[in-house]
Order: C-alpha cells, then structure tokens, then sequence
C-alpha cells in the first residue's frame, strides 16, 4: 500500500489507496481479480507503469487469499515485522556502532531469538482459531 501510495501524485492518492484497499475485502481469487480489473481500468490512463508493476506481480498480491479468511488481515499487514524492526532499532541505537559485520550479525540474531522467545506461547489474532486448516495446508 505505502509502495503505491508514492508512485501516484498526491491529489489521486487517497482515491487509488481506497480503490486498492477493496481487495482486501475480496472473498476469493475471482472476486480479487474483478477488483484488481476494475482498478487497473480506472487508473490506466493515468499511471501505466504502475498498472505495469502491479500486473507482474499479481500472484504474489493474491497470494494471502490461499488462507483461511480470519488471519488475512494479518497476513497483508506488517504490523508484527515492524515491531519486531521497532525493537531492533531501540536495542541497535545505544551500541551507536559494531567492530564487524558479523558481530551485528550476532546481535540481531539474539534479539530475534529473544523477540520469538516472549511471543512464542502467544497465538496472533485468528491464528489459534484456524490451526488445523493451517497445519493442513503445510503438510
């Protein structure tokens, strides 16, 4: 969404996020292609390349609607790596610099370890309600 957002001009940004943002509400593949359609029909003219970009990359946008409806949300938003960046980025802040490259290595890696230990016993929103239908799908 934010990558869309700065390849349009600031007056047609908010209808192309809204018209975009439709798709998340699609209940299947077709229904998502009809919106995406629709959308590319709309701001064609206006912003090809774009059009062109997202086209190439159609089934990676789709991709989310292979999961079970409940974590969607989830799944097309980046809430859970930005925190886990928010993190990094306070605990990186005090060190100001590294002696090598695989010293942040290190360091990054122990606090993703320690990130995933806190949140390991937690189930995200939906998550635990659609476990067997993910454990399905990964077998």
């Amino acid at each position: 969404m934010r990558n869309i957002g700065s390849h349009v001009r600031l007056k047609d940004r908010e209808a192309i996020l809204n018209d975009f943002k439709e798709l998340h509400s699609a209940t299947d593949v077709t229904a998502a292609h009809k919106i995406l359609n629709d959308f590319y029909g709309a701001w064609g003219k206006s912003y090809s390349n774009l059009i062109q970009q997202l086209k190439s990359i159609e089934n990676e946008l789709l991709a989310f609607l292979s999961f079970p409806p409940g974590i969607r949300p989830t799944i097309y938003s980046t809430n859970i790596l930005e925190s886990l960046n928010k993190r990094i980025k306070c605990k990186t802040k005090p060190k100001e610099q590294f002696p090598n490259e695989k010293s942040l290595d290190n360091f990054i890696g122990v606090q993703v370890i320690s990130y995933n230990e806190k949140y390991f016993n937690r189930s995200h929103r939906g998550f635990g309600q659609v476990k067997d239908t993910l454990e399905s799908l990964f077998d």
